[in-house]
């Protein structure tokens, strides 16, 4: 296939899946200490495994919160609740091993006289959008999106009562003309009861998830399904593989399409800028292309410890912009301000509203808390730009 005709593929997982199970843990305990100290600084790392929730990192709070039972809602929540799994709520041990932040980067990082809240760690972000979709997000990534969170729900409300919590998706779109026009292969493997018949399994996927999720018109005969294809997964979450916080972090983007910097989201409150600042290049990204400047784009914002103001800020369209990519990066200067303390004021980050990011992505999703995901800038952005 040439460039211009080609497959992509992105994959998502539900929230069952060990290392999603992981960033939820990390992002309810974040959570539960924002609710009550807006000025917290939390870095807490999850790993799960059989039988075990152990958490570690660094949070400095004045508040007190049982992490335990936290740890312990979360999994409950996602649906671990029968030893039978190897896994479950009541009967699993939680292990903490948190210490404060380091007074070294506290000095760097906090407000105070005559010195701004400053970046909480050096490090590239990256935001992107296109316009393959509704939510300008691309499609492959969008759909396997669609397709995890349909198989929560169809578990959770009792229509596939034969599934359990840990799941994937896949899938893979075809590209001509660089232009999304068909779904290729849909790949989905789902934990089970062990009594189900793989008939029963089969078909109930591909009526109740697939064709609900992913539009008729992107299916056709030759599209292919790859359903549970090694034939049975019934041991799985924690007690099937190791989960660890921030493992997922092309899941959490864009499916593999645009670059990544590197760090992860979940467990890390606004003041660190791998969260916040790639929620903020997300919103510049999206409003570029909701205004019509470009189909296509990606923008890279990079910080040094403790100072404000980013080093650089980059606009790339792929070539599919209406103005000189230069000359939109110095509208976006104009408009948008990217010292941490005025995107989390921006954004209203000092919220706790993480724990729903943590499964499922955290870029196009039209959800009232995902204020990243507004396009309220796209008009003055269209204006300056004179088109």
């Amino acid at each position: 296939m040439s460039m211009t005709n080609y497959l992509f593929t992105s994959e998502s997982i539900t929230e069952g899946h060990p290392d999603k199970v992981a960033d939820r843990i990390s992002d309810s305990v974040l959570d539960a200490i924002m609710a009550q100290d807006k000025k917290c600084r939390v870095a807490c790392e999850t790993l799960v495994t059989t039988g075990l929730a152990l958490i570690a990192g660094e949070i400095t709070t004045d508040c007190y919160v049982h992490l335990p039972d936290i740890v312990r809602e979360s999994i409950k929540d996602i649906g671990y609740n029968d030893s039978s799994m190897g896994f479950d709520w009541e009967t699993c041990s939680v292990m903490s091993s948190l210490d404060r932040q380091s007074p070294d980067i506290a000095m760097g990082v906090d407000e105070r006289t005559g010195h701004e809240q400053g970046a909480g760690d050096q490090g590239i972000m990256f935001g992107f959008a296109c316009d393959e979709t509704p939510e300008l997000m691309p499609m492959p990534i969008q759909y396997a999106h669609g397709l995890t969170r349909r198989l929560a729900y169809v578990r959770k409300n009792g229509i596939l009562n034969f599934l359990r919590p840990d799941g994937k998706s896949q899938v893979t779109v075809e590209y001509q003309d660089k232009k999304p026009v068909r779904v290729d292969t849909v790949v989905i493997a789902s934990q089970h009861t062990p009594d189900v018949k793989d008939k029963d399994l089969k078909e109930g996927i591909i009526e109740e998830v697939i064709t609900r999720v992913i539009p008729e018109g992107m299916l056709d005969e030759k599209t292919k399904f790859h359903i549970n294809s090694t034939g049975r997964f019934v041991v799985g979450g924690p007690r099937g593989d190791c989960g660890l916080t921030g493992r997922k972090i092309i899941c959490d983007t864009y499916g593999g399409q645009g670059s990544h910097g590197g760090g992860a989201f979940s467990g890390k409150d606004p003041s660190k800028v791998d969260r916040s600042a790639s929620y903020m290049a997300r919103h510049v990204a999206k409003n570029i292309v909701a205004a019509g400047l470009a189909t296509h784009c990606e923008v890279q914002l990079a910080y040094a410890i403790g100072v404000a103001r980013p080093v650089s800020v980059m606009i790339n369209t792929f070539g599919t912009s209406r103005i000189a990519p230069d000359r939109i990066a110095a509208i976006v200067v104009d408009v948008f301000d990217f010292r941490p303390s005025e995107i989390i004021k921006y954004l209203n980050l000092l919220r706790p509203i993480f724990k729903q990011t943590s499964a499922y992505g955290h870029f196009g999703r039209e959800e009232e808390d995902f204020t990243w995901e507004k396009t309220d800038r796209a008009d003055m952005l269209k204006e300056k730009a004179g088109i």
